[in-house]
Protein backbone atom coordinates (compact mmCIF):
# COMPACT_ATOMS: atom_id res chain seq x y z
CA UNK A 1 0.00 0.00 0.00
CA UNK A 2 2.93 2.55 1.14
CA UNK A 3 4.61 1.67 -2.48
CA UNK A 4 1.22 2.56 -4.36
CA UNK A 5 1.23 5.54 -2.68
CA UNK A 6 4.35 6.88 -3.70
CA UNK A 7 3.86 5.88 -6.97
CA UNK A 8 0.68 7.44 -7.46
CA UNK A 9 2.07 10.59 -5.78
CA UNK A 10 5.12 10.84 -7.94
CA UNK A 11 3.07 10.37 -10.63
CA UNK A 12 0.78 13.06 -9.68
CA UNK A 13 4.11 15.19 -8.73
CA UNK A 14 5.87 14.91 -11.88
CA UNK A 15 2.66 15.63 -13.81
CA UNK A 16 1.44 18.47 -12.45
CA UNK A 17 4.91 20.08 -12.49
CA UNK A 18 5.99 18.55 -16.33
CA UNK A 19 2.13 19.81 -17.82
CA UNK A 20 2.50 23.41 -16.01
CA UNK A 21 6.43 23.97 -17.48
CA UNK A 22 6.01 22.50 -21.26
CA UNK A 23 2.19 24.55 -20.74
CA UNK A 24 4.01 27.74 -20.47
CA UNK A 25 5.93 26.83 -23.79
CA UNK A 26 3.00 25.99 -25.60
CA UNK A 27 0.62 29.11 -24.31
CA UNK A 28 3.69 30.97 -25.69
CA UNK A 29 4.25 29.34 -29.29
CA UNK A 30 0.31 29.86 -29.96
CA UNK A 31 0.63 33.20 -28.94
CA UNK A 32 3.56 34.06 -31.53
CA UNK A 33 1.96 32.23 -34.52
CA UNK A 34 3.79 29.25 -33.75
CA UNK A 35 2.88 25.71 -34.90
CA UNK A 36 2.93 23.28 -32.55
CA UNK A 37 2.64 19.47 -33.45
CA UNK A 38 2.44 17.43 -30.55
CA UNK A 39 2.17 18.56 -26.60
CA UNK A 40 3.62 15.39 -24.49
CA UNK A 41 3.75 14.64 -20.83
CA UNK A 42 6.10 11.83 -20.62
CA UNK A 43 9.01 10.33 -23.42
CA UNK A 44 8.60 7.36 -25.47
CA UNK A 45 5.47 5.51 -26.63
CA UNK A 46 2.62 7.60 -26.24
CA UNK A 47 0.04 5.47 -23.99
CA UNK A 48 -2.77 8.24 -24.82
CA UNK A 49 -2.86 10.40 -27.49
CA UNK A 50 -5.72 12.80 -29.02
CA UNK A 51 -5.73 15.37 -32.37
CA UNK A 52 -7.14 18.43 -30.84
CA UNK A 53 -9.43 21.06 -33.57
CA UNK A 54 -6.37 23.31 -33.71
CA UNK A 55 -3.89 20.04 -35.22
CA UNK A 56 -1.68 19.93 -32.17
CA UNK A 57 -0.93 15.99 -31.02
CA UNK A 58 -1.61 15.76 -27.09
CA UNK A 59 0.14 12.61 -25.66
CA UNK A 60 0.53 11.05 -22.82
CA UNK A 61 3.94 8.94 -23.03
CA UNK A 62 5.19 6.21 -20.69
CA UNK A 63 8.53 7.38 -19.01
CA UNK A 64 7.54 9.89 -16.73
CA UNK A 65 10.20 12.03 -16.25
CA UNK A 66 9.81 14.84 -18.33
CA UNK A 67 7.87 16.02 -21.40
CA UNK A 68 8.45 18.49 -24.62
CA UNK A 69 6.26 20.69 -27.22
CA UNK A 70 7.06 19.89 -30.66
CA UNK A 71 6.60 22.87 -32.84
CA UNK A 72 6.93 23.32 -36.45
CA UNK A 73 10.59 24.17 -37.16
CA UNK A 74 12.69 24.18 -40.78
CA UNK A 75 16.20 22.87 -39.38
CA UNK A 76 13.72 19.46 -38.28
CA UNK A 77 12.01 18.48 -41.48
CA UNK A 78 10.81 20.06 -44.83
CA UNK A 79 8.35 22.65 -44.16
CA UNK A 80 5.64 23.45 -46.88
CA UNK A 81 5.61 26.77 -47.89
CA UNK A 82 2.27 28.29 -46.86
CA UNK A 83 3.41 26.89 -43.12
CA UNK A 84 7.08 28.60 -43.16
CA UNK A 85 5.77 31.63 -41.32
CA UNK A 86 4.25 29.41 -38.85
CA UNK A 87 8.18 27.71 -38.05
CA UNK A 88 9.50 28.62 -34.66
CA UNK A 89 13.05 28.77 -36.82
CA UNK A 90 11.08 31.63 -38.68
CA UNK A 91 10.19 33.76 -35.95
CA UNK A 92 11.86 36.71 -34.36
CA UNK A 93 14.41 36.34 -31.83
CA UNK A 94 12.56 38.24 -29.51
CA UNK A 95 9.41 35.67 -29.68
CA UNK A 96 11.83 33.00 -29.52
CA UNK A 97 13.57 34.07 -26.33
CA UNK A 98 9.84 34.49 -25.19
CA UNK A 99 8.30 30.99 -25.78
CA UNK A 100 11.82 29.49 -24.70
CA UNK A 101 11.77 31.70 -21.12
CA UNK A 102 8.24 30.50 -20.95
CA UNK A 103 8.43 27.05 -19.45
CA UNK A 104 11.00 27.72 -16.49
CA UNK A 105 8.75 31.06 -15.44
CA UNK A 106 5.76 29.26 -15.62
CA UNK A 107 7.40 26.84 -13.09
CA UNK A 108 8.45 29.73 -10.71
CA UNK A 109 4.98 31.68 -11.11
CA UNK A 110 3.08 28.05 -10.21
CA UNK A 111 5.51 27.93 -6.67
CA UNK A 112 4.18 31.56 -5.79
CA UNK A 113 0.53 30.39 -5.97
CA UNK A 114 1.00 27.64 -4.09
CA UNK A 115 2.86 29.84 -1.57
CA UNK A 116 -0.22 31.67 -2.05
CA UNK A 117 -2.75 29.17 -1.73
CA UNK A 118 -0.59 28.22 1.35
CA UNK A 119 -0.88 31.10 3.22
CA UNK A 120 -4.68 32.23 2.42
CA UNK A 121 -5.69 28.57 3.94
CA UNK A 122 -2.94 29.27 6.86
CA UNK A 123 -0.27 26.60 7.84
CA UNK A 124 -0.57 26.09 11.34
CA UNK A 125 3.31 26.00 12.49
CA UNK A 126 4.92 25.13 15.63
CA UNK A 127 6.67 27.90 17.49
CA UNK A 128 10.39 28.31 17.12
CA UNK A 129 11.47 27.39 20.92
CA UNK A 130 14.50 26.29 21.93
CA UNK A 131 13.96 22.75 23.81
CA UNK A 132 18.11 22.03 24.27
CA UNK A 133 21.23 23.65 23.30
CA UNK A 134 24.06 21.14 22.64
CA UNK A 135 26.91 21.63 24.68
CA UNK A 136 30.27 22.94 23.10
CA UNK A 137 27.88 23.63 19.58
CA UNK A 138 27.79 26.67 18.20
CA UNK A 139 23.83 27.63 19.41
CA UNK A 140 26.13 27.45 23.00
CA UNK A 141 29.61 29.86 21.71
CA UNK A 142 26.50 32.28 20.35
CA UNK A 143 24.98 32.26 23.98
CA UNK A 144 21.43 30.66 23.71
CA UNK A 145 19.49 29.73 25.85
CA UNK A 146 16.50 26.93 26.44
CA UNK A 147 13.05 28.18 26.11
CA UNK A 148 13.73 30.84 23.96
CA UNK A 149 11.89 31.81 21.02
CA UNK A 150 14.33 32.46 18.14
CA UNK A 151 12.68 35.70 15.91
CA UNK A 152 15.01 36.48 13.18
CA UNK A 153 18.28 35.37 11.73
CA UNK A 154 20.46 37.83 9.90
CA UNK A 155 17.95 40.55 10.02
CA UNK A 156 15.14 38.10 8.32
CA UNK A 157 12.02 37.19 10.35
CA UNK A 158 11.82 33.71 11.01
CA UNK A 159 8.14 32.12 12.10
CA UNK A 160 8.85 28.66 12.29
CA UNK A 161 11.38 26.08 12.00
CA UNK A 162 11.21 24.99 8.29
CA UNK A 163 12.06 28.77 7.88
CA UNK A 164 14.69 28.68 10.48
CA UNK A 165 16.11 25.63 8.93
CA UNK A 166 15.97 27.35 5.24
CA UNK A 167 18.08 30.28 6.69
CA UNK A 168 21.13 27.99 8.21
CA UNK A 169 21.30 26.15 5.06
CA UNK A 170 21.86 29.99 3.46
CA UNK A 171 25.04 29.91 5.43
CA UNK A 172 26.39 26.63 4.88
CA UNK A 173 30.18 27.06 3.93
CA UNK A 174 30.15 30.93 5.07
CA UNK A 175 32.54 32.96 6.46
CA UNK A 176 31.41 36.01 8.63
CA UNK A 177 28.82 36.12 11.30
CA UNK A 178 25.83 34.45 11.88
CA UNK A 179 23.21 36.99 13.52
CA UNK A 180 20.14 36.16 15.35
CA UNK A 181 17.53 37.53 17.83
CA UNK A 182 15.91 36.03 20.06
CA UNK A 183 13.68 35.86 23.48
CA UNK A 184 9.69 36.18 24.63
CA UNK A 185 8.03 37.86 21.90
CA UNK A 186 4.83 38.23 23.53
CA UNK A 187 6.43 40.28 26.21
CA UNK A 188 8.12 42.27 23.62
CA UNK A 189 11.54 41.22 25.58
CA UNK A 190 14.32 40.82 22.58
CA UNK A 191 17.79 39.86 22.60
CA UNK A 192 20.86 39.73 19.93
CA UNK A 193 23.19 36.73 19.38
CA UNK A 194 25.86 36.42 16.97
CA UNK A 195 28.29 33.79 16.05
CA UNK A 196 31.16 33.61 13.76
CA UNK A 197 30.78 30.48 11.28
CA UNK A 198 34.02 30.51 9.47
CA UNK A 199 33.20 28.22 6.48
CA UNK A 200 30.34 26.01 8.61
CA UNK A 201 29.88 22.72 7.10
CA UNK A 202 27.33 20.26 7.72
CA UNK A 203 27.03 16.51 6.33
CA UNK A 204 22.86 17.03 5.21
CA UNK A 205 22.99 13.50 4.96
CA UNK A 206 22.93 12.93 8.39
CA UNK A 207 21.56 16.09 10.37
CA UNK A 208 19.87 19.26 9.48
CA UNK A 209 21.22 22.58 9.78
CA UNK A 210 19.25 22.94 12.82
CA UNK A 211 21.11 20.11 14.64
CA UNK A 212 24.30 21.32 13.08
CA UNK A 213 23.85 23.97 14.73
CA UNK A 214 23.28 22.52 18.26
CA UNK A 215 19.39 23.41 18.50
CA UNK A 216 17.11 20.70 19.90
CA UNK A 217 13.30 22.21 19.08
CA UNK A 218 11.00 22.60 22.35
CA UNK A 219 8.28 19.50 22.64
CA UNK A 220 6.09 18.90 25.11
CA UNK A 221 6.28 15.27 27.05
CA UNK A 222 4.68 12.91 25.19
CA UNK A 223 3.38 10.11 26.72
CA UNK A 224 4.95 6.88 25.98
CA UNK A 225 1.52 4.87 24.56
CA UNK A 226 1.43 3.12 21.33
CA UNK A 227 -0.65 4.41 18.49
CA UNK A 228 0.51 2.46 16.00
CA UNK A 229 1.92 -0.94 15.02
CA UNK A 230 3.45 -2.01 11.71
CA UNK A 231 2.00 -5.36 10.27
CA UNK A 232 4.57 -8.44 10.81
CA UNK A 233 7.21 -6.15 13.06
CA UNK A 234 8.62 -6.94 16.21
CA UNK A 235 6.15 -5.33 18.11
CA UNK A 236 3.18 -7.07 16.71
CA UNK A 237 5.72 -10.67 17.13
CA UNK A 238 6.43 -9.62 20.81
CA UNK A 239 2.69 -8.77 21.07
CA UNK A 240 2.51 -5.29 22.12
CA UNK A 241 -1.35 -3.88 21.38
CA UNK A 242 -2.33 -0.15 20.01
CA UNK A 243 -3.43 1.39 23.75
CA UNK A 244 -0.11 -0.40 25.89
CA UNK A 245 1.68 2.50 27.62
CA UNK A 246 5.36 1.22 28.18
CA UNK A 247 6.27 1.94 32.13
CA UNK A 248 9.53 0.35 31.90
CA UNK A 249 12.35 -1.45 29.87
CA UNK A 250 14.38 -4.05 31.99
CA UNK A 251 13.24 -2.73 35.01
CA UNK A 252 14.14 0.64 34.13
CA UNK A 253 11.41 3.42 34.00
CA UNK A 254 10.38 5.48 31.01
CA UNK A 255 9.33 8.76 31.40
CA UNK A 256 8.18 9.32 27.60
CA UNK A 257 8.27 8.33 24.46
CA UNK A 258 11.53 10.01 23.29
CA UNK A 259 13.55 8.21 25.77
CA UNK A 260 11.59 5.42 24.57
CA UNK A 261 12.46 5.41 21.45
CA UNK A 262 16.18 6.44 22.40
CA UNK A 263 16.55 2.97 24.19
CA UNK A 264 15.26 0.82 21.37
CA UNK A 265 17.61 2.61 19.01
CA UNK A 266 20.41 1.59 20.98
CA UNK A 267 19.47 -2.30 21.26
CA UNK A 268 19.40 -3.70 17.98
CA UNK A 269 19.02 -7.35 17.90
CA UNK A 270 19.26 -6.98 21.68
CA UNK A 271 16.21 -8.72 23.82
CA UNK A 272 14.11 -5.96 25.64
CA UNK A 273 11.97 -6.36 28.95
CA UNK A 274 8.82 -4.40 28.17
CA UNK A 275 6.59 -3.40 31.31
CA UNK A 276 3.27 -2.42 30.04
CA UNK A 277 0.20 -0.58 31.25
CA UNK A 278 -2.76 -2.42 29.73
CA UNK A 279 -6.13 -2.09 30.59
CA UNK A 280 -5.48 -0.54 34.05
CA UNK A 281 -3.04 -3.87 34.69
CA UNK A 282 0.09 -4.50 34.39
CA UNK A 283 1.97 -7.03 31.58
CA UNK A 284 5.25 -8.09 30.96
CA UNK A 285 6.81 -8.97 27.36
CA UNK A 286 9.71 -9.44 25.65
CA UNK A 287 10.87 -7.73 22.33
CA UNK A 288 13.98 -8.15 20.03
CA UNK A 289 14.26 -5.02 18.06
CA UNK A 290 15.34 -5.15 14.30
CA UNK A 291 18.31 -3.90 12.73
CA UNK A 292 18.17 -0.43 10.61
CA UNK A 293 21.61 0.51 8.65
CA UNK A 294 22.13 4.67 8.58
CA UNK A 295 23.58 6.19 5.72
CA UNK A 296 27.14 6.28 7.87
CA UNK A 297 27.29 2.50 8.69
CA UNK A 298 25.72 2.71 12.00
CA UNK A 299 23.07 0.63 13.25
CA UNK A 300 20.06 1.03 15.41
CA UNK A 301 16.99 -0.74 16.72
CA UNK A 302 13.22 -0.31 15.69
CA UNK A 303 10.44 -2.54 16.77
CA UNK A 304 7.50 -1.45 14.28
CA UNK A 305 5.81 0.85 16.39
CA UNK A 306 4.76 4.44 16.77
CA UNK A 307 3.30 6.69 19.23
CA UNK A 308 -0.36 7.80 19.48
CA UNK A 309 -1.49 10.99 18.29
CA UNK A 310 -1.14 14.08 20.54
CA UNK A 311 -1.75 17.73 20.75
CA UNK A 312 0.74 20.63 21.09
CA UNK A 313 -0.02 23.27 23.23
CA UNK A 314 -2.11 26.41 22.09
CA UNK A 315 0.77 28.89 23.10
CA UNK A 316 3.31 27.10 20.98
CA UNK A 317 1.81 27.33 17.57
CA UNK A 318 1.18 30.11 15.08
CA UNK A 319 -1.69 29.92 12.73
CA UNK A 320 0.56 31.87 9.67
CA UNK A 321 -2.59 32.68 7.84
CA UNK A 322 -3.16 36.28 5.88
CA UNK A 323 -5.32 38.12 3.39
CA UNK A 324 -4.93 37.77 -0.21
CA UNK A 325 -2.99 40.76 -1.02
CA UNK A 326 -0.45 40.07 2.07
CA UNK A 327 -0.53 36.56 0.88
CA UNK A 328 1.11 36.98 -2.78
CA UNK A 329 3.64 39.41 -0.91
CA UNK A 330 4.74 36.25 1.19
CA UNK A 331 4.40 34.16 -1.50
CA UNK A 332 6.62 36.08 -3.58
CA UNK A 333 9.15 36.56 -1.16
CA UNK A 334 9.40 32.44 -0.31
CA UNK A 335 9.56 31.85 -3.90
CA UNK A 336 12.26 34.44 -4.36
CA UNK A 337 13.97 32.82 -1.32
CA UNK A 338 13.85 29.43 -2.55
CA UNK A 339 15.83 30.22 -5.80
CA UNK A 340 18.11 32.10 -3.96
CA UNK A 341 18.64 29.04 -1.89
CA UNK A 342 18.71 27.02 -5.12
CA UNK A 343 21.42 28.85 -6.84
CA UNK A 344 23.21 29.68 -3.83
CA UNK A 345 23.48 26.12 -2.98
CA UNK A 346 24.47 24.85 -6.77
CA UNK A 347 27.17 27.42 -6.14
CA UNK A 348 28.32 25.91 -3.13
CA UNK A 349 28.21 22.29 -4.61
CA UNK A 350 30.37 23.77 -7.47
CA UNK A 351 33.34 25.26 -4.95
CA UNK A 352 33.30 22.36 -2.65
CA UNK A 353 31.06 24.21 0.02
CA UNK A 354 28.31 21.16 -0.17
CA UNK A 355 28.96 17.59 -1.03
CA UNK A 356 27.75 17.05 -3.97
CA UNK A 357 26.27 13.56 -1.84
CA UNK A 358 22.90 15.67 -1.38
CA UNK A 359 22.49 16.34 -5.16
CA UNK A 360 18.96 14.05 -5.87
CA UNK A 361 17.56 12.13 -8.40
CA UNK A 362 14.28 10.41 -9.02
CA UNK A 363 14.22 7.96 -6.30
CA UNK A 364 14.38 10.57 -3.43
CA UNK A 365 12.39 12.56 -5.24
CA UNK A 366 9.57 9.47 -5.80
CA UNK A 367 10.38 9.41 -1.48
CA UNK A 368 9.46 12.79 -0.79
CA UNK A 369 6.91 12.91 -2.66
CA UNK A 370 4.59 10.20 -0.75
CA UNK A 371 5.86 11.08 2.40
CA UNK A 372 4.77 14.86 1.55
CA UNK A 373 1.45 13.15 0.41
CA UNK A 374 0.97 11.27 3.18
CA UNK A 375 1.37 14.27 5.74
CA UNK A 376 -1.32 16.20 4.07
CA UNK A 377 -2.46 18.73 1.57
CA UNK A 378 -0.41 21.61 3.30
CA UNK A 379 2.99 19.72 2.90
CA UNK A 380 2.25 17.96 -0.87
CA UNK A 381 1.72 21.89 -2.24
CA UNK A 382 4.63 22.67 -0.52
CA UNK A 383 7.03 20.39 -1.96
CA UNK A 384 5.24 20.58 -4.80
CA UNK A 385 6.26 24.74 -4.86
CA UNK A 386 9.83 23.69 -3.59
CA UNK A 387 9.96 21.18 -6.98
CA UNK A 388 8.46 23.35 -8.98
CA UNK A 389 11.02 26.29 -8.13
CA UNK A 390 13.79 23.82 -8.94
CA UNK A 391 12.72 22.79 -12.31
CA UNK A 392 12.32 26.42 -12.97
CA UNK A 393 15.84 27.58 -11.79
CA UNK A 394 18.13 23.93 -13.08
CA UNK A 395 16.13 24.77 -16.74
CA UNK A 396 17.16 28.54 -16.75
CA UNK A 397 20.99 27.59 -15.80
CA UNK A 398 23.17 28.35 -18.87
CA UNK A 399 23.35 24.71 -19.95
CA UNK A 400 23.19 23.43 -23.76
CA UNK A 401 20.49 21.24 -23.54
CA UNK A 402 18.66 23.16 -21.10
CA UNK A 403 16.08 26.15 -21.46
CA UNK A 404 19.00 28.34 -20.45
CA UNK A 405 21.17 27.25 -22.77
CA UNK A 406 18.74 28.11 -25.70
CA UNK A 407 18.44 31.24 -24.15
CA UNK A 408 22.23 32.48 -24.77
CA UNK A 409 22.23 31.33 -27.98
CA UNK A 410 19.83 33.82 -28.42
CA UNK A 411 20.53 36.80 -26.58
CA UNK A 412 24.28 36.00 -28.75
CA UNK A 413 21.62 36.36 -31.68
CA UNK A 414 20.04 39.54 -30.22
CA UNK A 415 23.55 41.28 -29.73
CA UNK A 416 25.15 40.28 -32.98
CA UNK A 417 22.26 40.36 -34.98
CA UNK A 418 22.78 36.96 -36.82
CA UNK A 419 22.66 33.19 -35.38
CA UNK A 420 25.33 31.41 -33.33
CA UNK A 421 26.56 29.13 -35.98
CA UNK A 422 25.24 25.29 -36.27
CA UNK A 423 28.78 24.40 -35.44
CA UNK A 424 29.28 25.93 -31.82
CA UNK A 425 25.50 24.62 -31.23
CA UNK A 426 26.56 21.21 -32.36
CA UNK A 427 29.66 21.57 -30.00
CA UNK A 428 27.35 23.17 -27.21
CA UNK A 429 25.03 20.11 -27.58
CA UNK A 430 27.70 17.69 -27.29
CA UNK A 431 28.93 19.39 -24.12
CA UNK A 432 25.26 19.94 -22.44
CA UNK A 433 24.81 16.36 -23.16
CA UNK A 434 27.70 15.06 -21.15
CA UNK A 435 27.05 17.36 -18.28
CA UNK A 436 23.77 17.10 -18.11
CA UNK A 437 24.01 12.98 -17.84
CA UNK A 438 26.65 12.60 -15.88
CA UNK A 439 24.92 14.56 -12.67
CA UNK A 440 21.88 12.73 -13.11
CA UNK A 441 24.58 9.62 -13.03
CA UNK A 442 25.74 11.28 -9.56
CA UNK A 443 21.80 11.92 -8.60
CA UNK A 444 20.64 8.02 -9.38
CA UNK A 445 24.15 6.95 -7.33
CA UNK A 446 23.15 9.11 -4.26
CA UNK A 447 19.77 8.11 -4.62
CA UNK A 448 21.06 4.48 -4.08
CA UNK A 449 23.69 4.66 -1.77
CA UNK A 450 20.55 6.59 0.43
CA UNK A 451 18.59 3.14 -0.50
Amino acid sequence: MELLQTLLATLVTLGILVTIHEWGHFWVARRCGVKVLRFSVGFGKPLWMRVGRDGTEYAVAAIPLGGYVRMLDEREGDVPESLRSQAFNNKPVSQRIAIVAAGPLVNLIFAVLAYWFLFVWGVTVVKPTIGVIEPASLAEQAGLKADLVLTEIDGRSVRSWEEINLALAARLGDQGVLELRAGQPDSGWLKSYSIALDGWRVDLERESPLQAFGIQPWQPLIEPVIGQITPEGAAESAGLRIGDKIIAIDQQPIADWVQFVQVVQSAPERTLQLTLERASSQVQLSVTPGVRLLDDGSRIGFIGAGVQPYEWPEEHLVNLQQGPIDALISGVDKTGQMISLTLDSIGKMIVGAISVKNLSGPITIAKVAGASAASGLESFISFLAYLSVSLGVLNLLPIPMLDGGHLVYYFVELVRGKPVSERIQAFGLRVGMALLFSLMALAMINDLMRL
